[in-house]
């Protein structure tokens, strides 16, 4: 039976790391991750995880000793947020190119500069091709369950690829919300025994981890890691499907959201997929065929999936809570309209840039968009893709 309670998205996934009682978490804080592996700690200081608690000096060193730790066969978990996810960079890499199964949540903040300790997806964007998994939560309990479900797909034989947690700063790491969590047991037996075949402490088959790999190598490596990649869109849906048997809950690669007979649509990443849902509620009851998709996974990209849900609305509108700085659209909308390009139909699609910095975005805001979708719908035609919403123009 499932345990019902009221927790912080940070709370939440705190727990979900109890009951998974990794071998190593090795974490520098930062705001507003630091209560994830402050709840963590003091788990580990009362016994109820036999966990090797590793404060260390920086965000950096945090994963660099994932990463040893990750070598050595240890299962290994860590949290933090934008800069410091920032001064991980050249490790992040690292991690992935070794293929070392890890989960680290993070709990998405505006990257300075200028100073922002708020919510935006600059930072986890950022790091979108550096070779990890990146799931995405709307709520806590999408924090809570992603955190479970990404330890066994980055286990996964054929993947074997470290998986990002990300779920948005303060909107939902410190929100309270109602929460179903599940039985200790049960959680230790979903993600069950980590037995790594490649690793240094195999006293049986030695190996070298991170070595100099050049021309005659180095390819085939990252054509390796690639296919990893397409490989665990598979695994996602596997996983994901053995966490609905065991909870009821399904998650996809996306959710779609009234998409039967919708015309208009929006993409959405994240916690305003919530806000976005009630005006699409409203507008619904006024007659109007709107709906929503709210991506999950962001990698690997679920292209072919996408154009098929978006083949029936005549317009998208994809928001983005970061920007891309390229003068032609952010990353989801890149990835949105590369996806389209291949389908069959192609809806005309424009790009919001919203909420960055923690800058709020209301109901009249995703009202606006539904509205110039409208429009672009009566034109049939986008003036100018590239847009900002709720930005106070100089």
């Amino acid at each position: 039976m499932a345990i019902r309670d009221k927790l912080s998205g940070n709370e939440a996934v705190a727990i979900a790391m109890r009951q998974i009682n990794p071998d190593v978490v090795a974490a520098f804080p930062i705001t507003p991750s630091t209560e994830v592996p402050q709840y963590f700690s003091a788990f580990v200081a009362n016994g109820q995880v036999d966990t090797e608690f590793v404060p260390v000096e920086s965000e950096h060193s945090a994963m660099s000793a994932c990463i040893g730790a990750g070598t050595a066969g240890a299962r290994t978990m860590t949290a933090t947020s934008a800069n410091g996810l920032a001064l991980m960079w050249e490790m992040l890499y690292i991690a992935a190119s070794c293929k070392l199964p890890m989960v680290l949540s993070v709990v998405n903040r505006a990257l300075s500069g200028p100073i922002n300790i708020h919510n935006d997806h600059s930072d986890s964007m950022g790091a979108r091709d550096s070779g990890w998994i990146q799931i995405y939560g709307e709520n806590n309990q999408e924090a809570y369950d992603n955190c479970i479900m990404a330890v066994k797909i980055s286990e996964v034989e054929d993947v074997q690829l470290p998986v990002m947690n990300c779920y948005d700063g303060f909107i939902t790491s410190h929100a309270v919300e109602n929460i179903e969590l599940l039985e200790d047991e049960k959680v230790k037996d979903f993600v069950g025994k980590f037995e790594p075949k490649n690793y240094l402490l195999n006293k049986d088959e030695a190996i070298a981890v991170g070595p100099l790999a050049i021309t005659t190598h180095y390819f085939e490596h990252k054509r390796q890691q690639a296919e990893s990649m397409r490989n665990a869109k598979k695994a996602i849906l596997e996983v994901s499907a053995d966490f609905a048997k065991l909870t009821g809950r399904e998650y996809g690669l996306f959710e779609e959201y009234k998409m039967e007979d919708a015309e208009r649509a929006i993409v959405v990443i994240g916690s305003t997929a919530g806000t976005a849902k009630f005006v699409v509620d409203g507008l619904r009851a006024k007659g109007e065929k709107v709906g929503l998709i709210k991506i999950r996974v962001f990698r690997p990209f679920p292209s072919e999936e996408l154009a098929k849900a978006l083949a029936g609305v005549k317009a998208v509108a994809v928001l983005d809570k970061c920007d891309g700085f390229n003068a032609k659209g952010a990353p989801l909308f890149t990835e949105t309209v590369s996806a389209l390009y291949y389908g069959e139909a192609k809806p005309l699609a424009v790009n919001y840039i919203y909420g960055l910095g923690g800058r709020d975005v209301k109901t009249n805001d995703i009202d606006k968009v539904y509205a110039d979708l409208t429009e672009i719908v009566n034109a049939n035609k986008v003036d100018d893709p590239y847009r900002y919403l709720g930005v106070v123009e100089a």
